[in-house]
């Protein structure tokens, strides 16, 4: 019975020594971070870059891509999609 007391009270101190150094640590690392976030300069947003390349596109002339087969071939999907989602 001697043995199995002196096993759990050495448990126990070892056991407190590690919590003691898990928050002396985690103390530590709390007091370093709000230090470093007062000396370090906060960062500021930058602005937004803009592209200086500024080529317009070219519009093609809506008259001469209006091919009939084309359409034809569009209205025929559009009609048959419309079809099959509807169902």
């Amino acid at each position: 019975m001697d043995n199995i007391t002196g096993l759990l009270s050495e448990a126990a101190s070892i056991m407190a020594i590690g919590m003691a150094m898990v928050f002396l640590f985690l103390t530590l690392l709390v007091f370093v971070v709000r230090l470093m976030s007062k000396l370090l300069p906060t960062e500021q947003p930058t602005a937004p870059v803009r592209p200086k390349n500024t080529k317009q596109v070219k519009t093609a002339d809506s008259t001469a891509q209006n091919d009939p087969k084309i359409v034809a071939a569009i209205s025929a999907a559009v009609h048959r999609h419309r079809s099959t989602v509807a169902q």
